[in-house]
């Protein structure tokens, strides 16, 4: 079981470090995109597709309130792009989770005199980073990345016409995740315990777990209603239908691994049966992701939370 956990731990932490130290981010650029008449979405676009998470922007009179904020090197380029769609004071960013392809930016957006807002578990691991797999000890945030207020119940923000929900999603992708709903624009943004890109990331090591993300897209597909605009952490948006089918897909293997565990077999045995077999042709990058989210499902599965 260590070994399994370990090696979850390790393969997701080398992907995310190879990327984000293979990037070069003086080719990279922030596309906007506008999704009603006060919202908007930002991506970071290289020359081989998106880099880091999908933010928000809500702008208005009352200033912008941002969702997330990319990697690091890319906080300029953000704050730019915000500034091109209002010079209004960017008061509120709120992040979805601890990632640094949604918290690198922090502390851009903080100098820019913006409140950085998240829960208490994600400041405190952004402000106590787990050890790398070989033992390498994590590398504090800088002060000013850490979130200045933290929460642990639903927070509301009124302003530029909205009722932003800022609601805490309790052990999903990590510990520290945030649903963030736009009632009157009816987005919901979800970080990435829900990603229509590749089968999902349970990040164990961040206290994530399965249990939790179905009980997160199970308060998703609730909220949801026929004509909501899902933006997910990662990948194209989803209306509820699409939501509901990721939600069914996880339930599905979850059911075909389960017995698997319950027979005593083995973490290579259960990748071996496939049982992300009949999904893997919808699913973009399932080649790259579907046995990581075996082990996770399987690691689970086999010392319940």
């Amino acid at each position: 079981m260590m070994h399994t956990m370990k090696f979850t731990i390790l393969t997701a932490m080398l992907a995310a470090a190879a990327l984000h130290g293979q990037t070069d981010y003086t080719k990279v650029e922030v596309k906007t995109t506008k999704m009603s008449a006060n919202f908007y979405t930002l991506e970071a676009q290289g020359p081989t597709g998106a880099v880091g998470g999908t933010m928000g922007v809500l702008a208005g009179p009352d200033g912008v309130l941002m969702v997330d904020a990319n990697f690091a090197p890319m906080g300029d380029k953000v704050v730019a792009a915000v500034r091109k769609i209002s010079p209004a004071p960017i008061r509120f960013l709120l992040n979805t989770h601890v990632h640094g392809d949604h918290t690198g930016g922090n502390e851009a957006l903080a100098k820019t005199g913006a409140v950085v807002m998240a829960r208490d578990e994600l400041r405190f691991r952004l402000a106590h980073p787990a050890a790398a797999a070989n033992g390498t000890p994590g590398t504090p945030a800088a002060g000013m990345a850490l979130p200045l207020v933290t929460y642990r119940g639903q927070v509301t923000f009124h302003m530029d016409g909205e009722e932003v929900e800022a609601i805490p999603i309790l052990a999903a992708h990590t510990d520290g995740d945030t649903l963030v709903y736009f009632p009157n624009n009816d987005i919901i943004m979800t970080g990435d315990f829900f990603r229509s890109l590749g089968y999902p990331n349970i990040d164990l090591a961040n206290g994530g777990s399965l249990k939790g993300m179905l009980e997160g897209l199970g308060i998703t597909i609730g909220m949801a209603g026929p004509k909501t605009k899902v933006i997910p952490g990662h990948g194209a948006i989803v209306d509820r239908a699409g939501l509901t089918a990721h939600r069914d897909m996880i339930l599905a293997i979850r059911d075909k691994i389960a017995p698997m565990v319950a027979q005593g077999k083995t973490v290579e045995e259960v990748i071996a049966a496939k049982p992300t077999a009949e999904f893997d042709a919808r699913i973009p990058t399932a080649e790259t992701t579907s046995e990581r989210f075996i082990r996770q499902v399987y690691t689970e599965l086999k010392t319940p939370r």
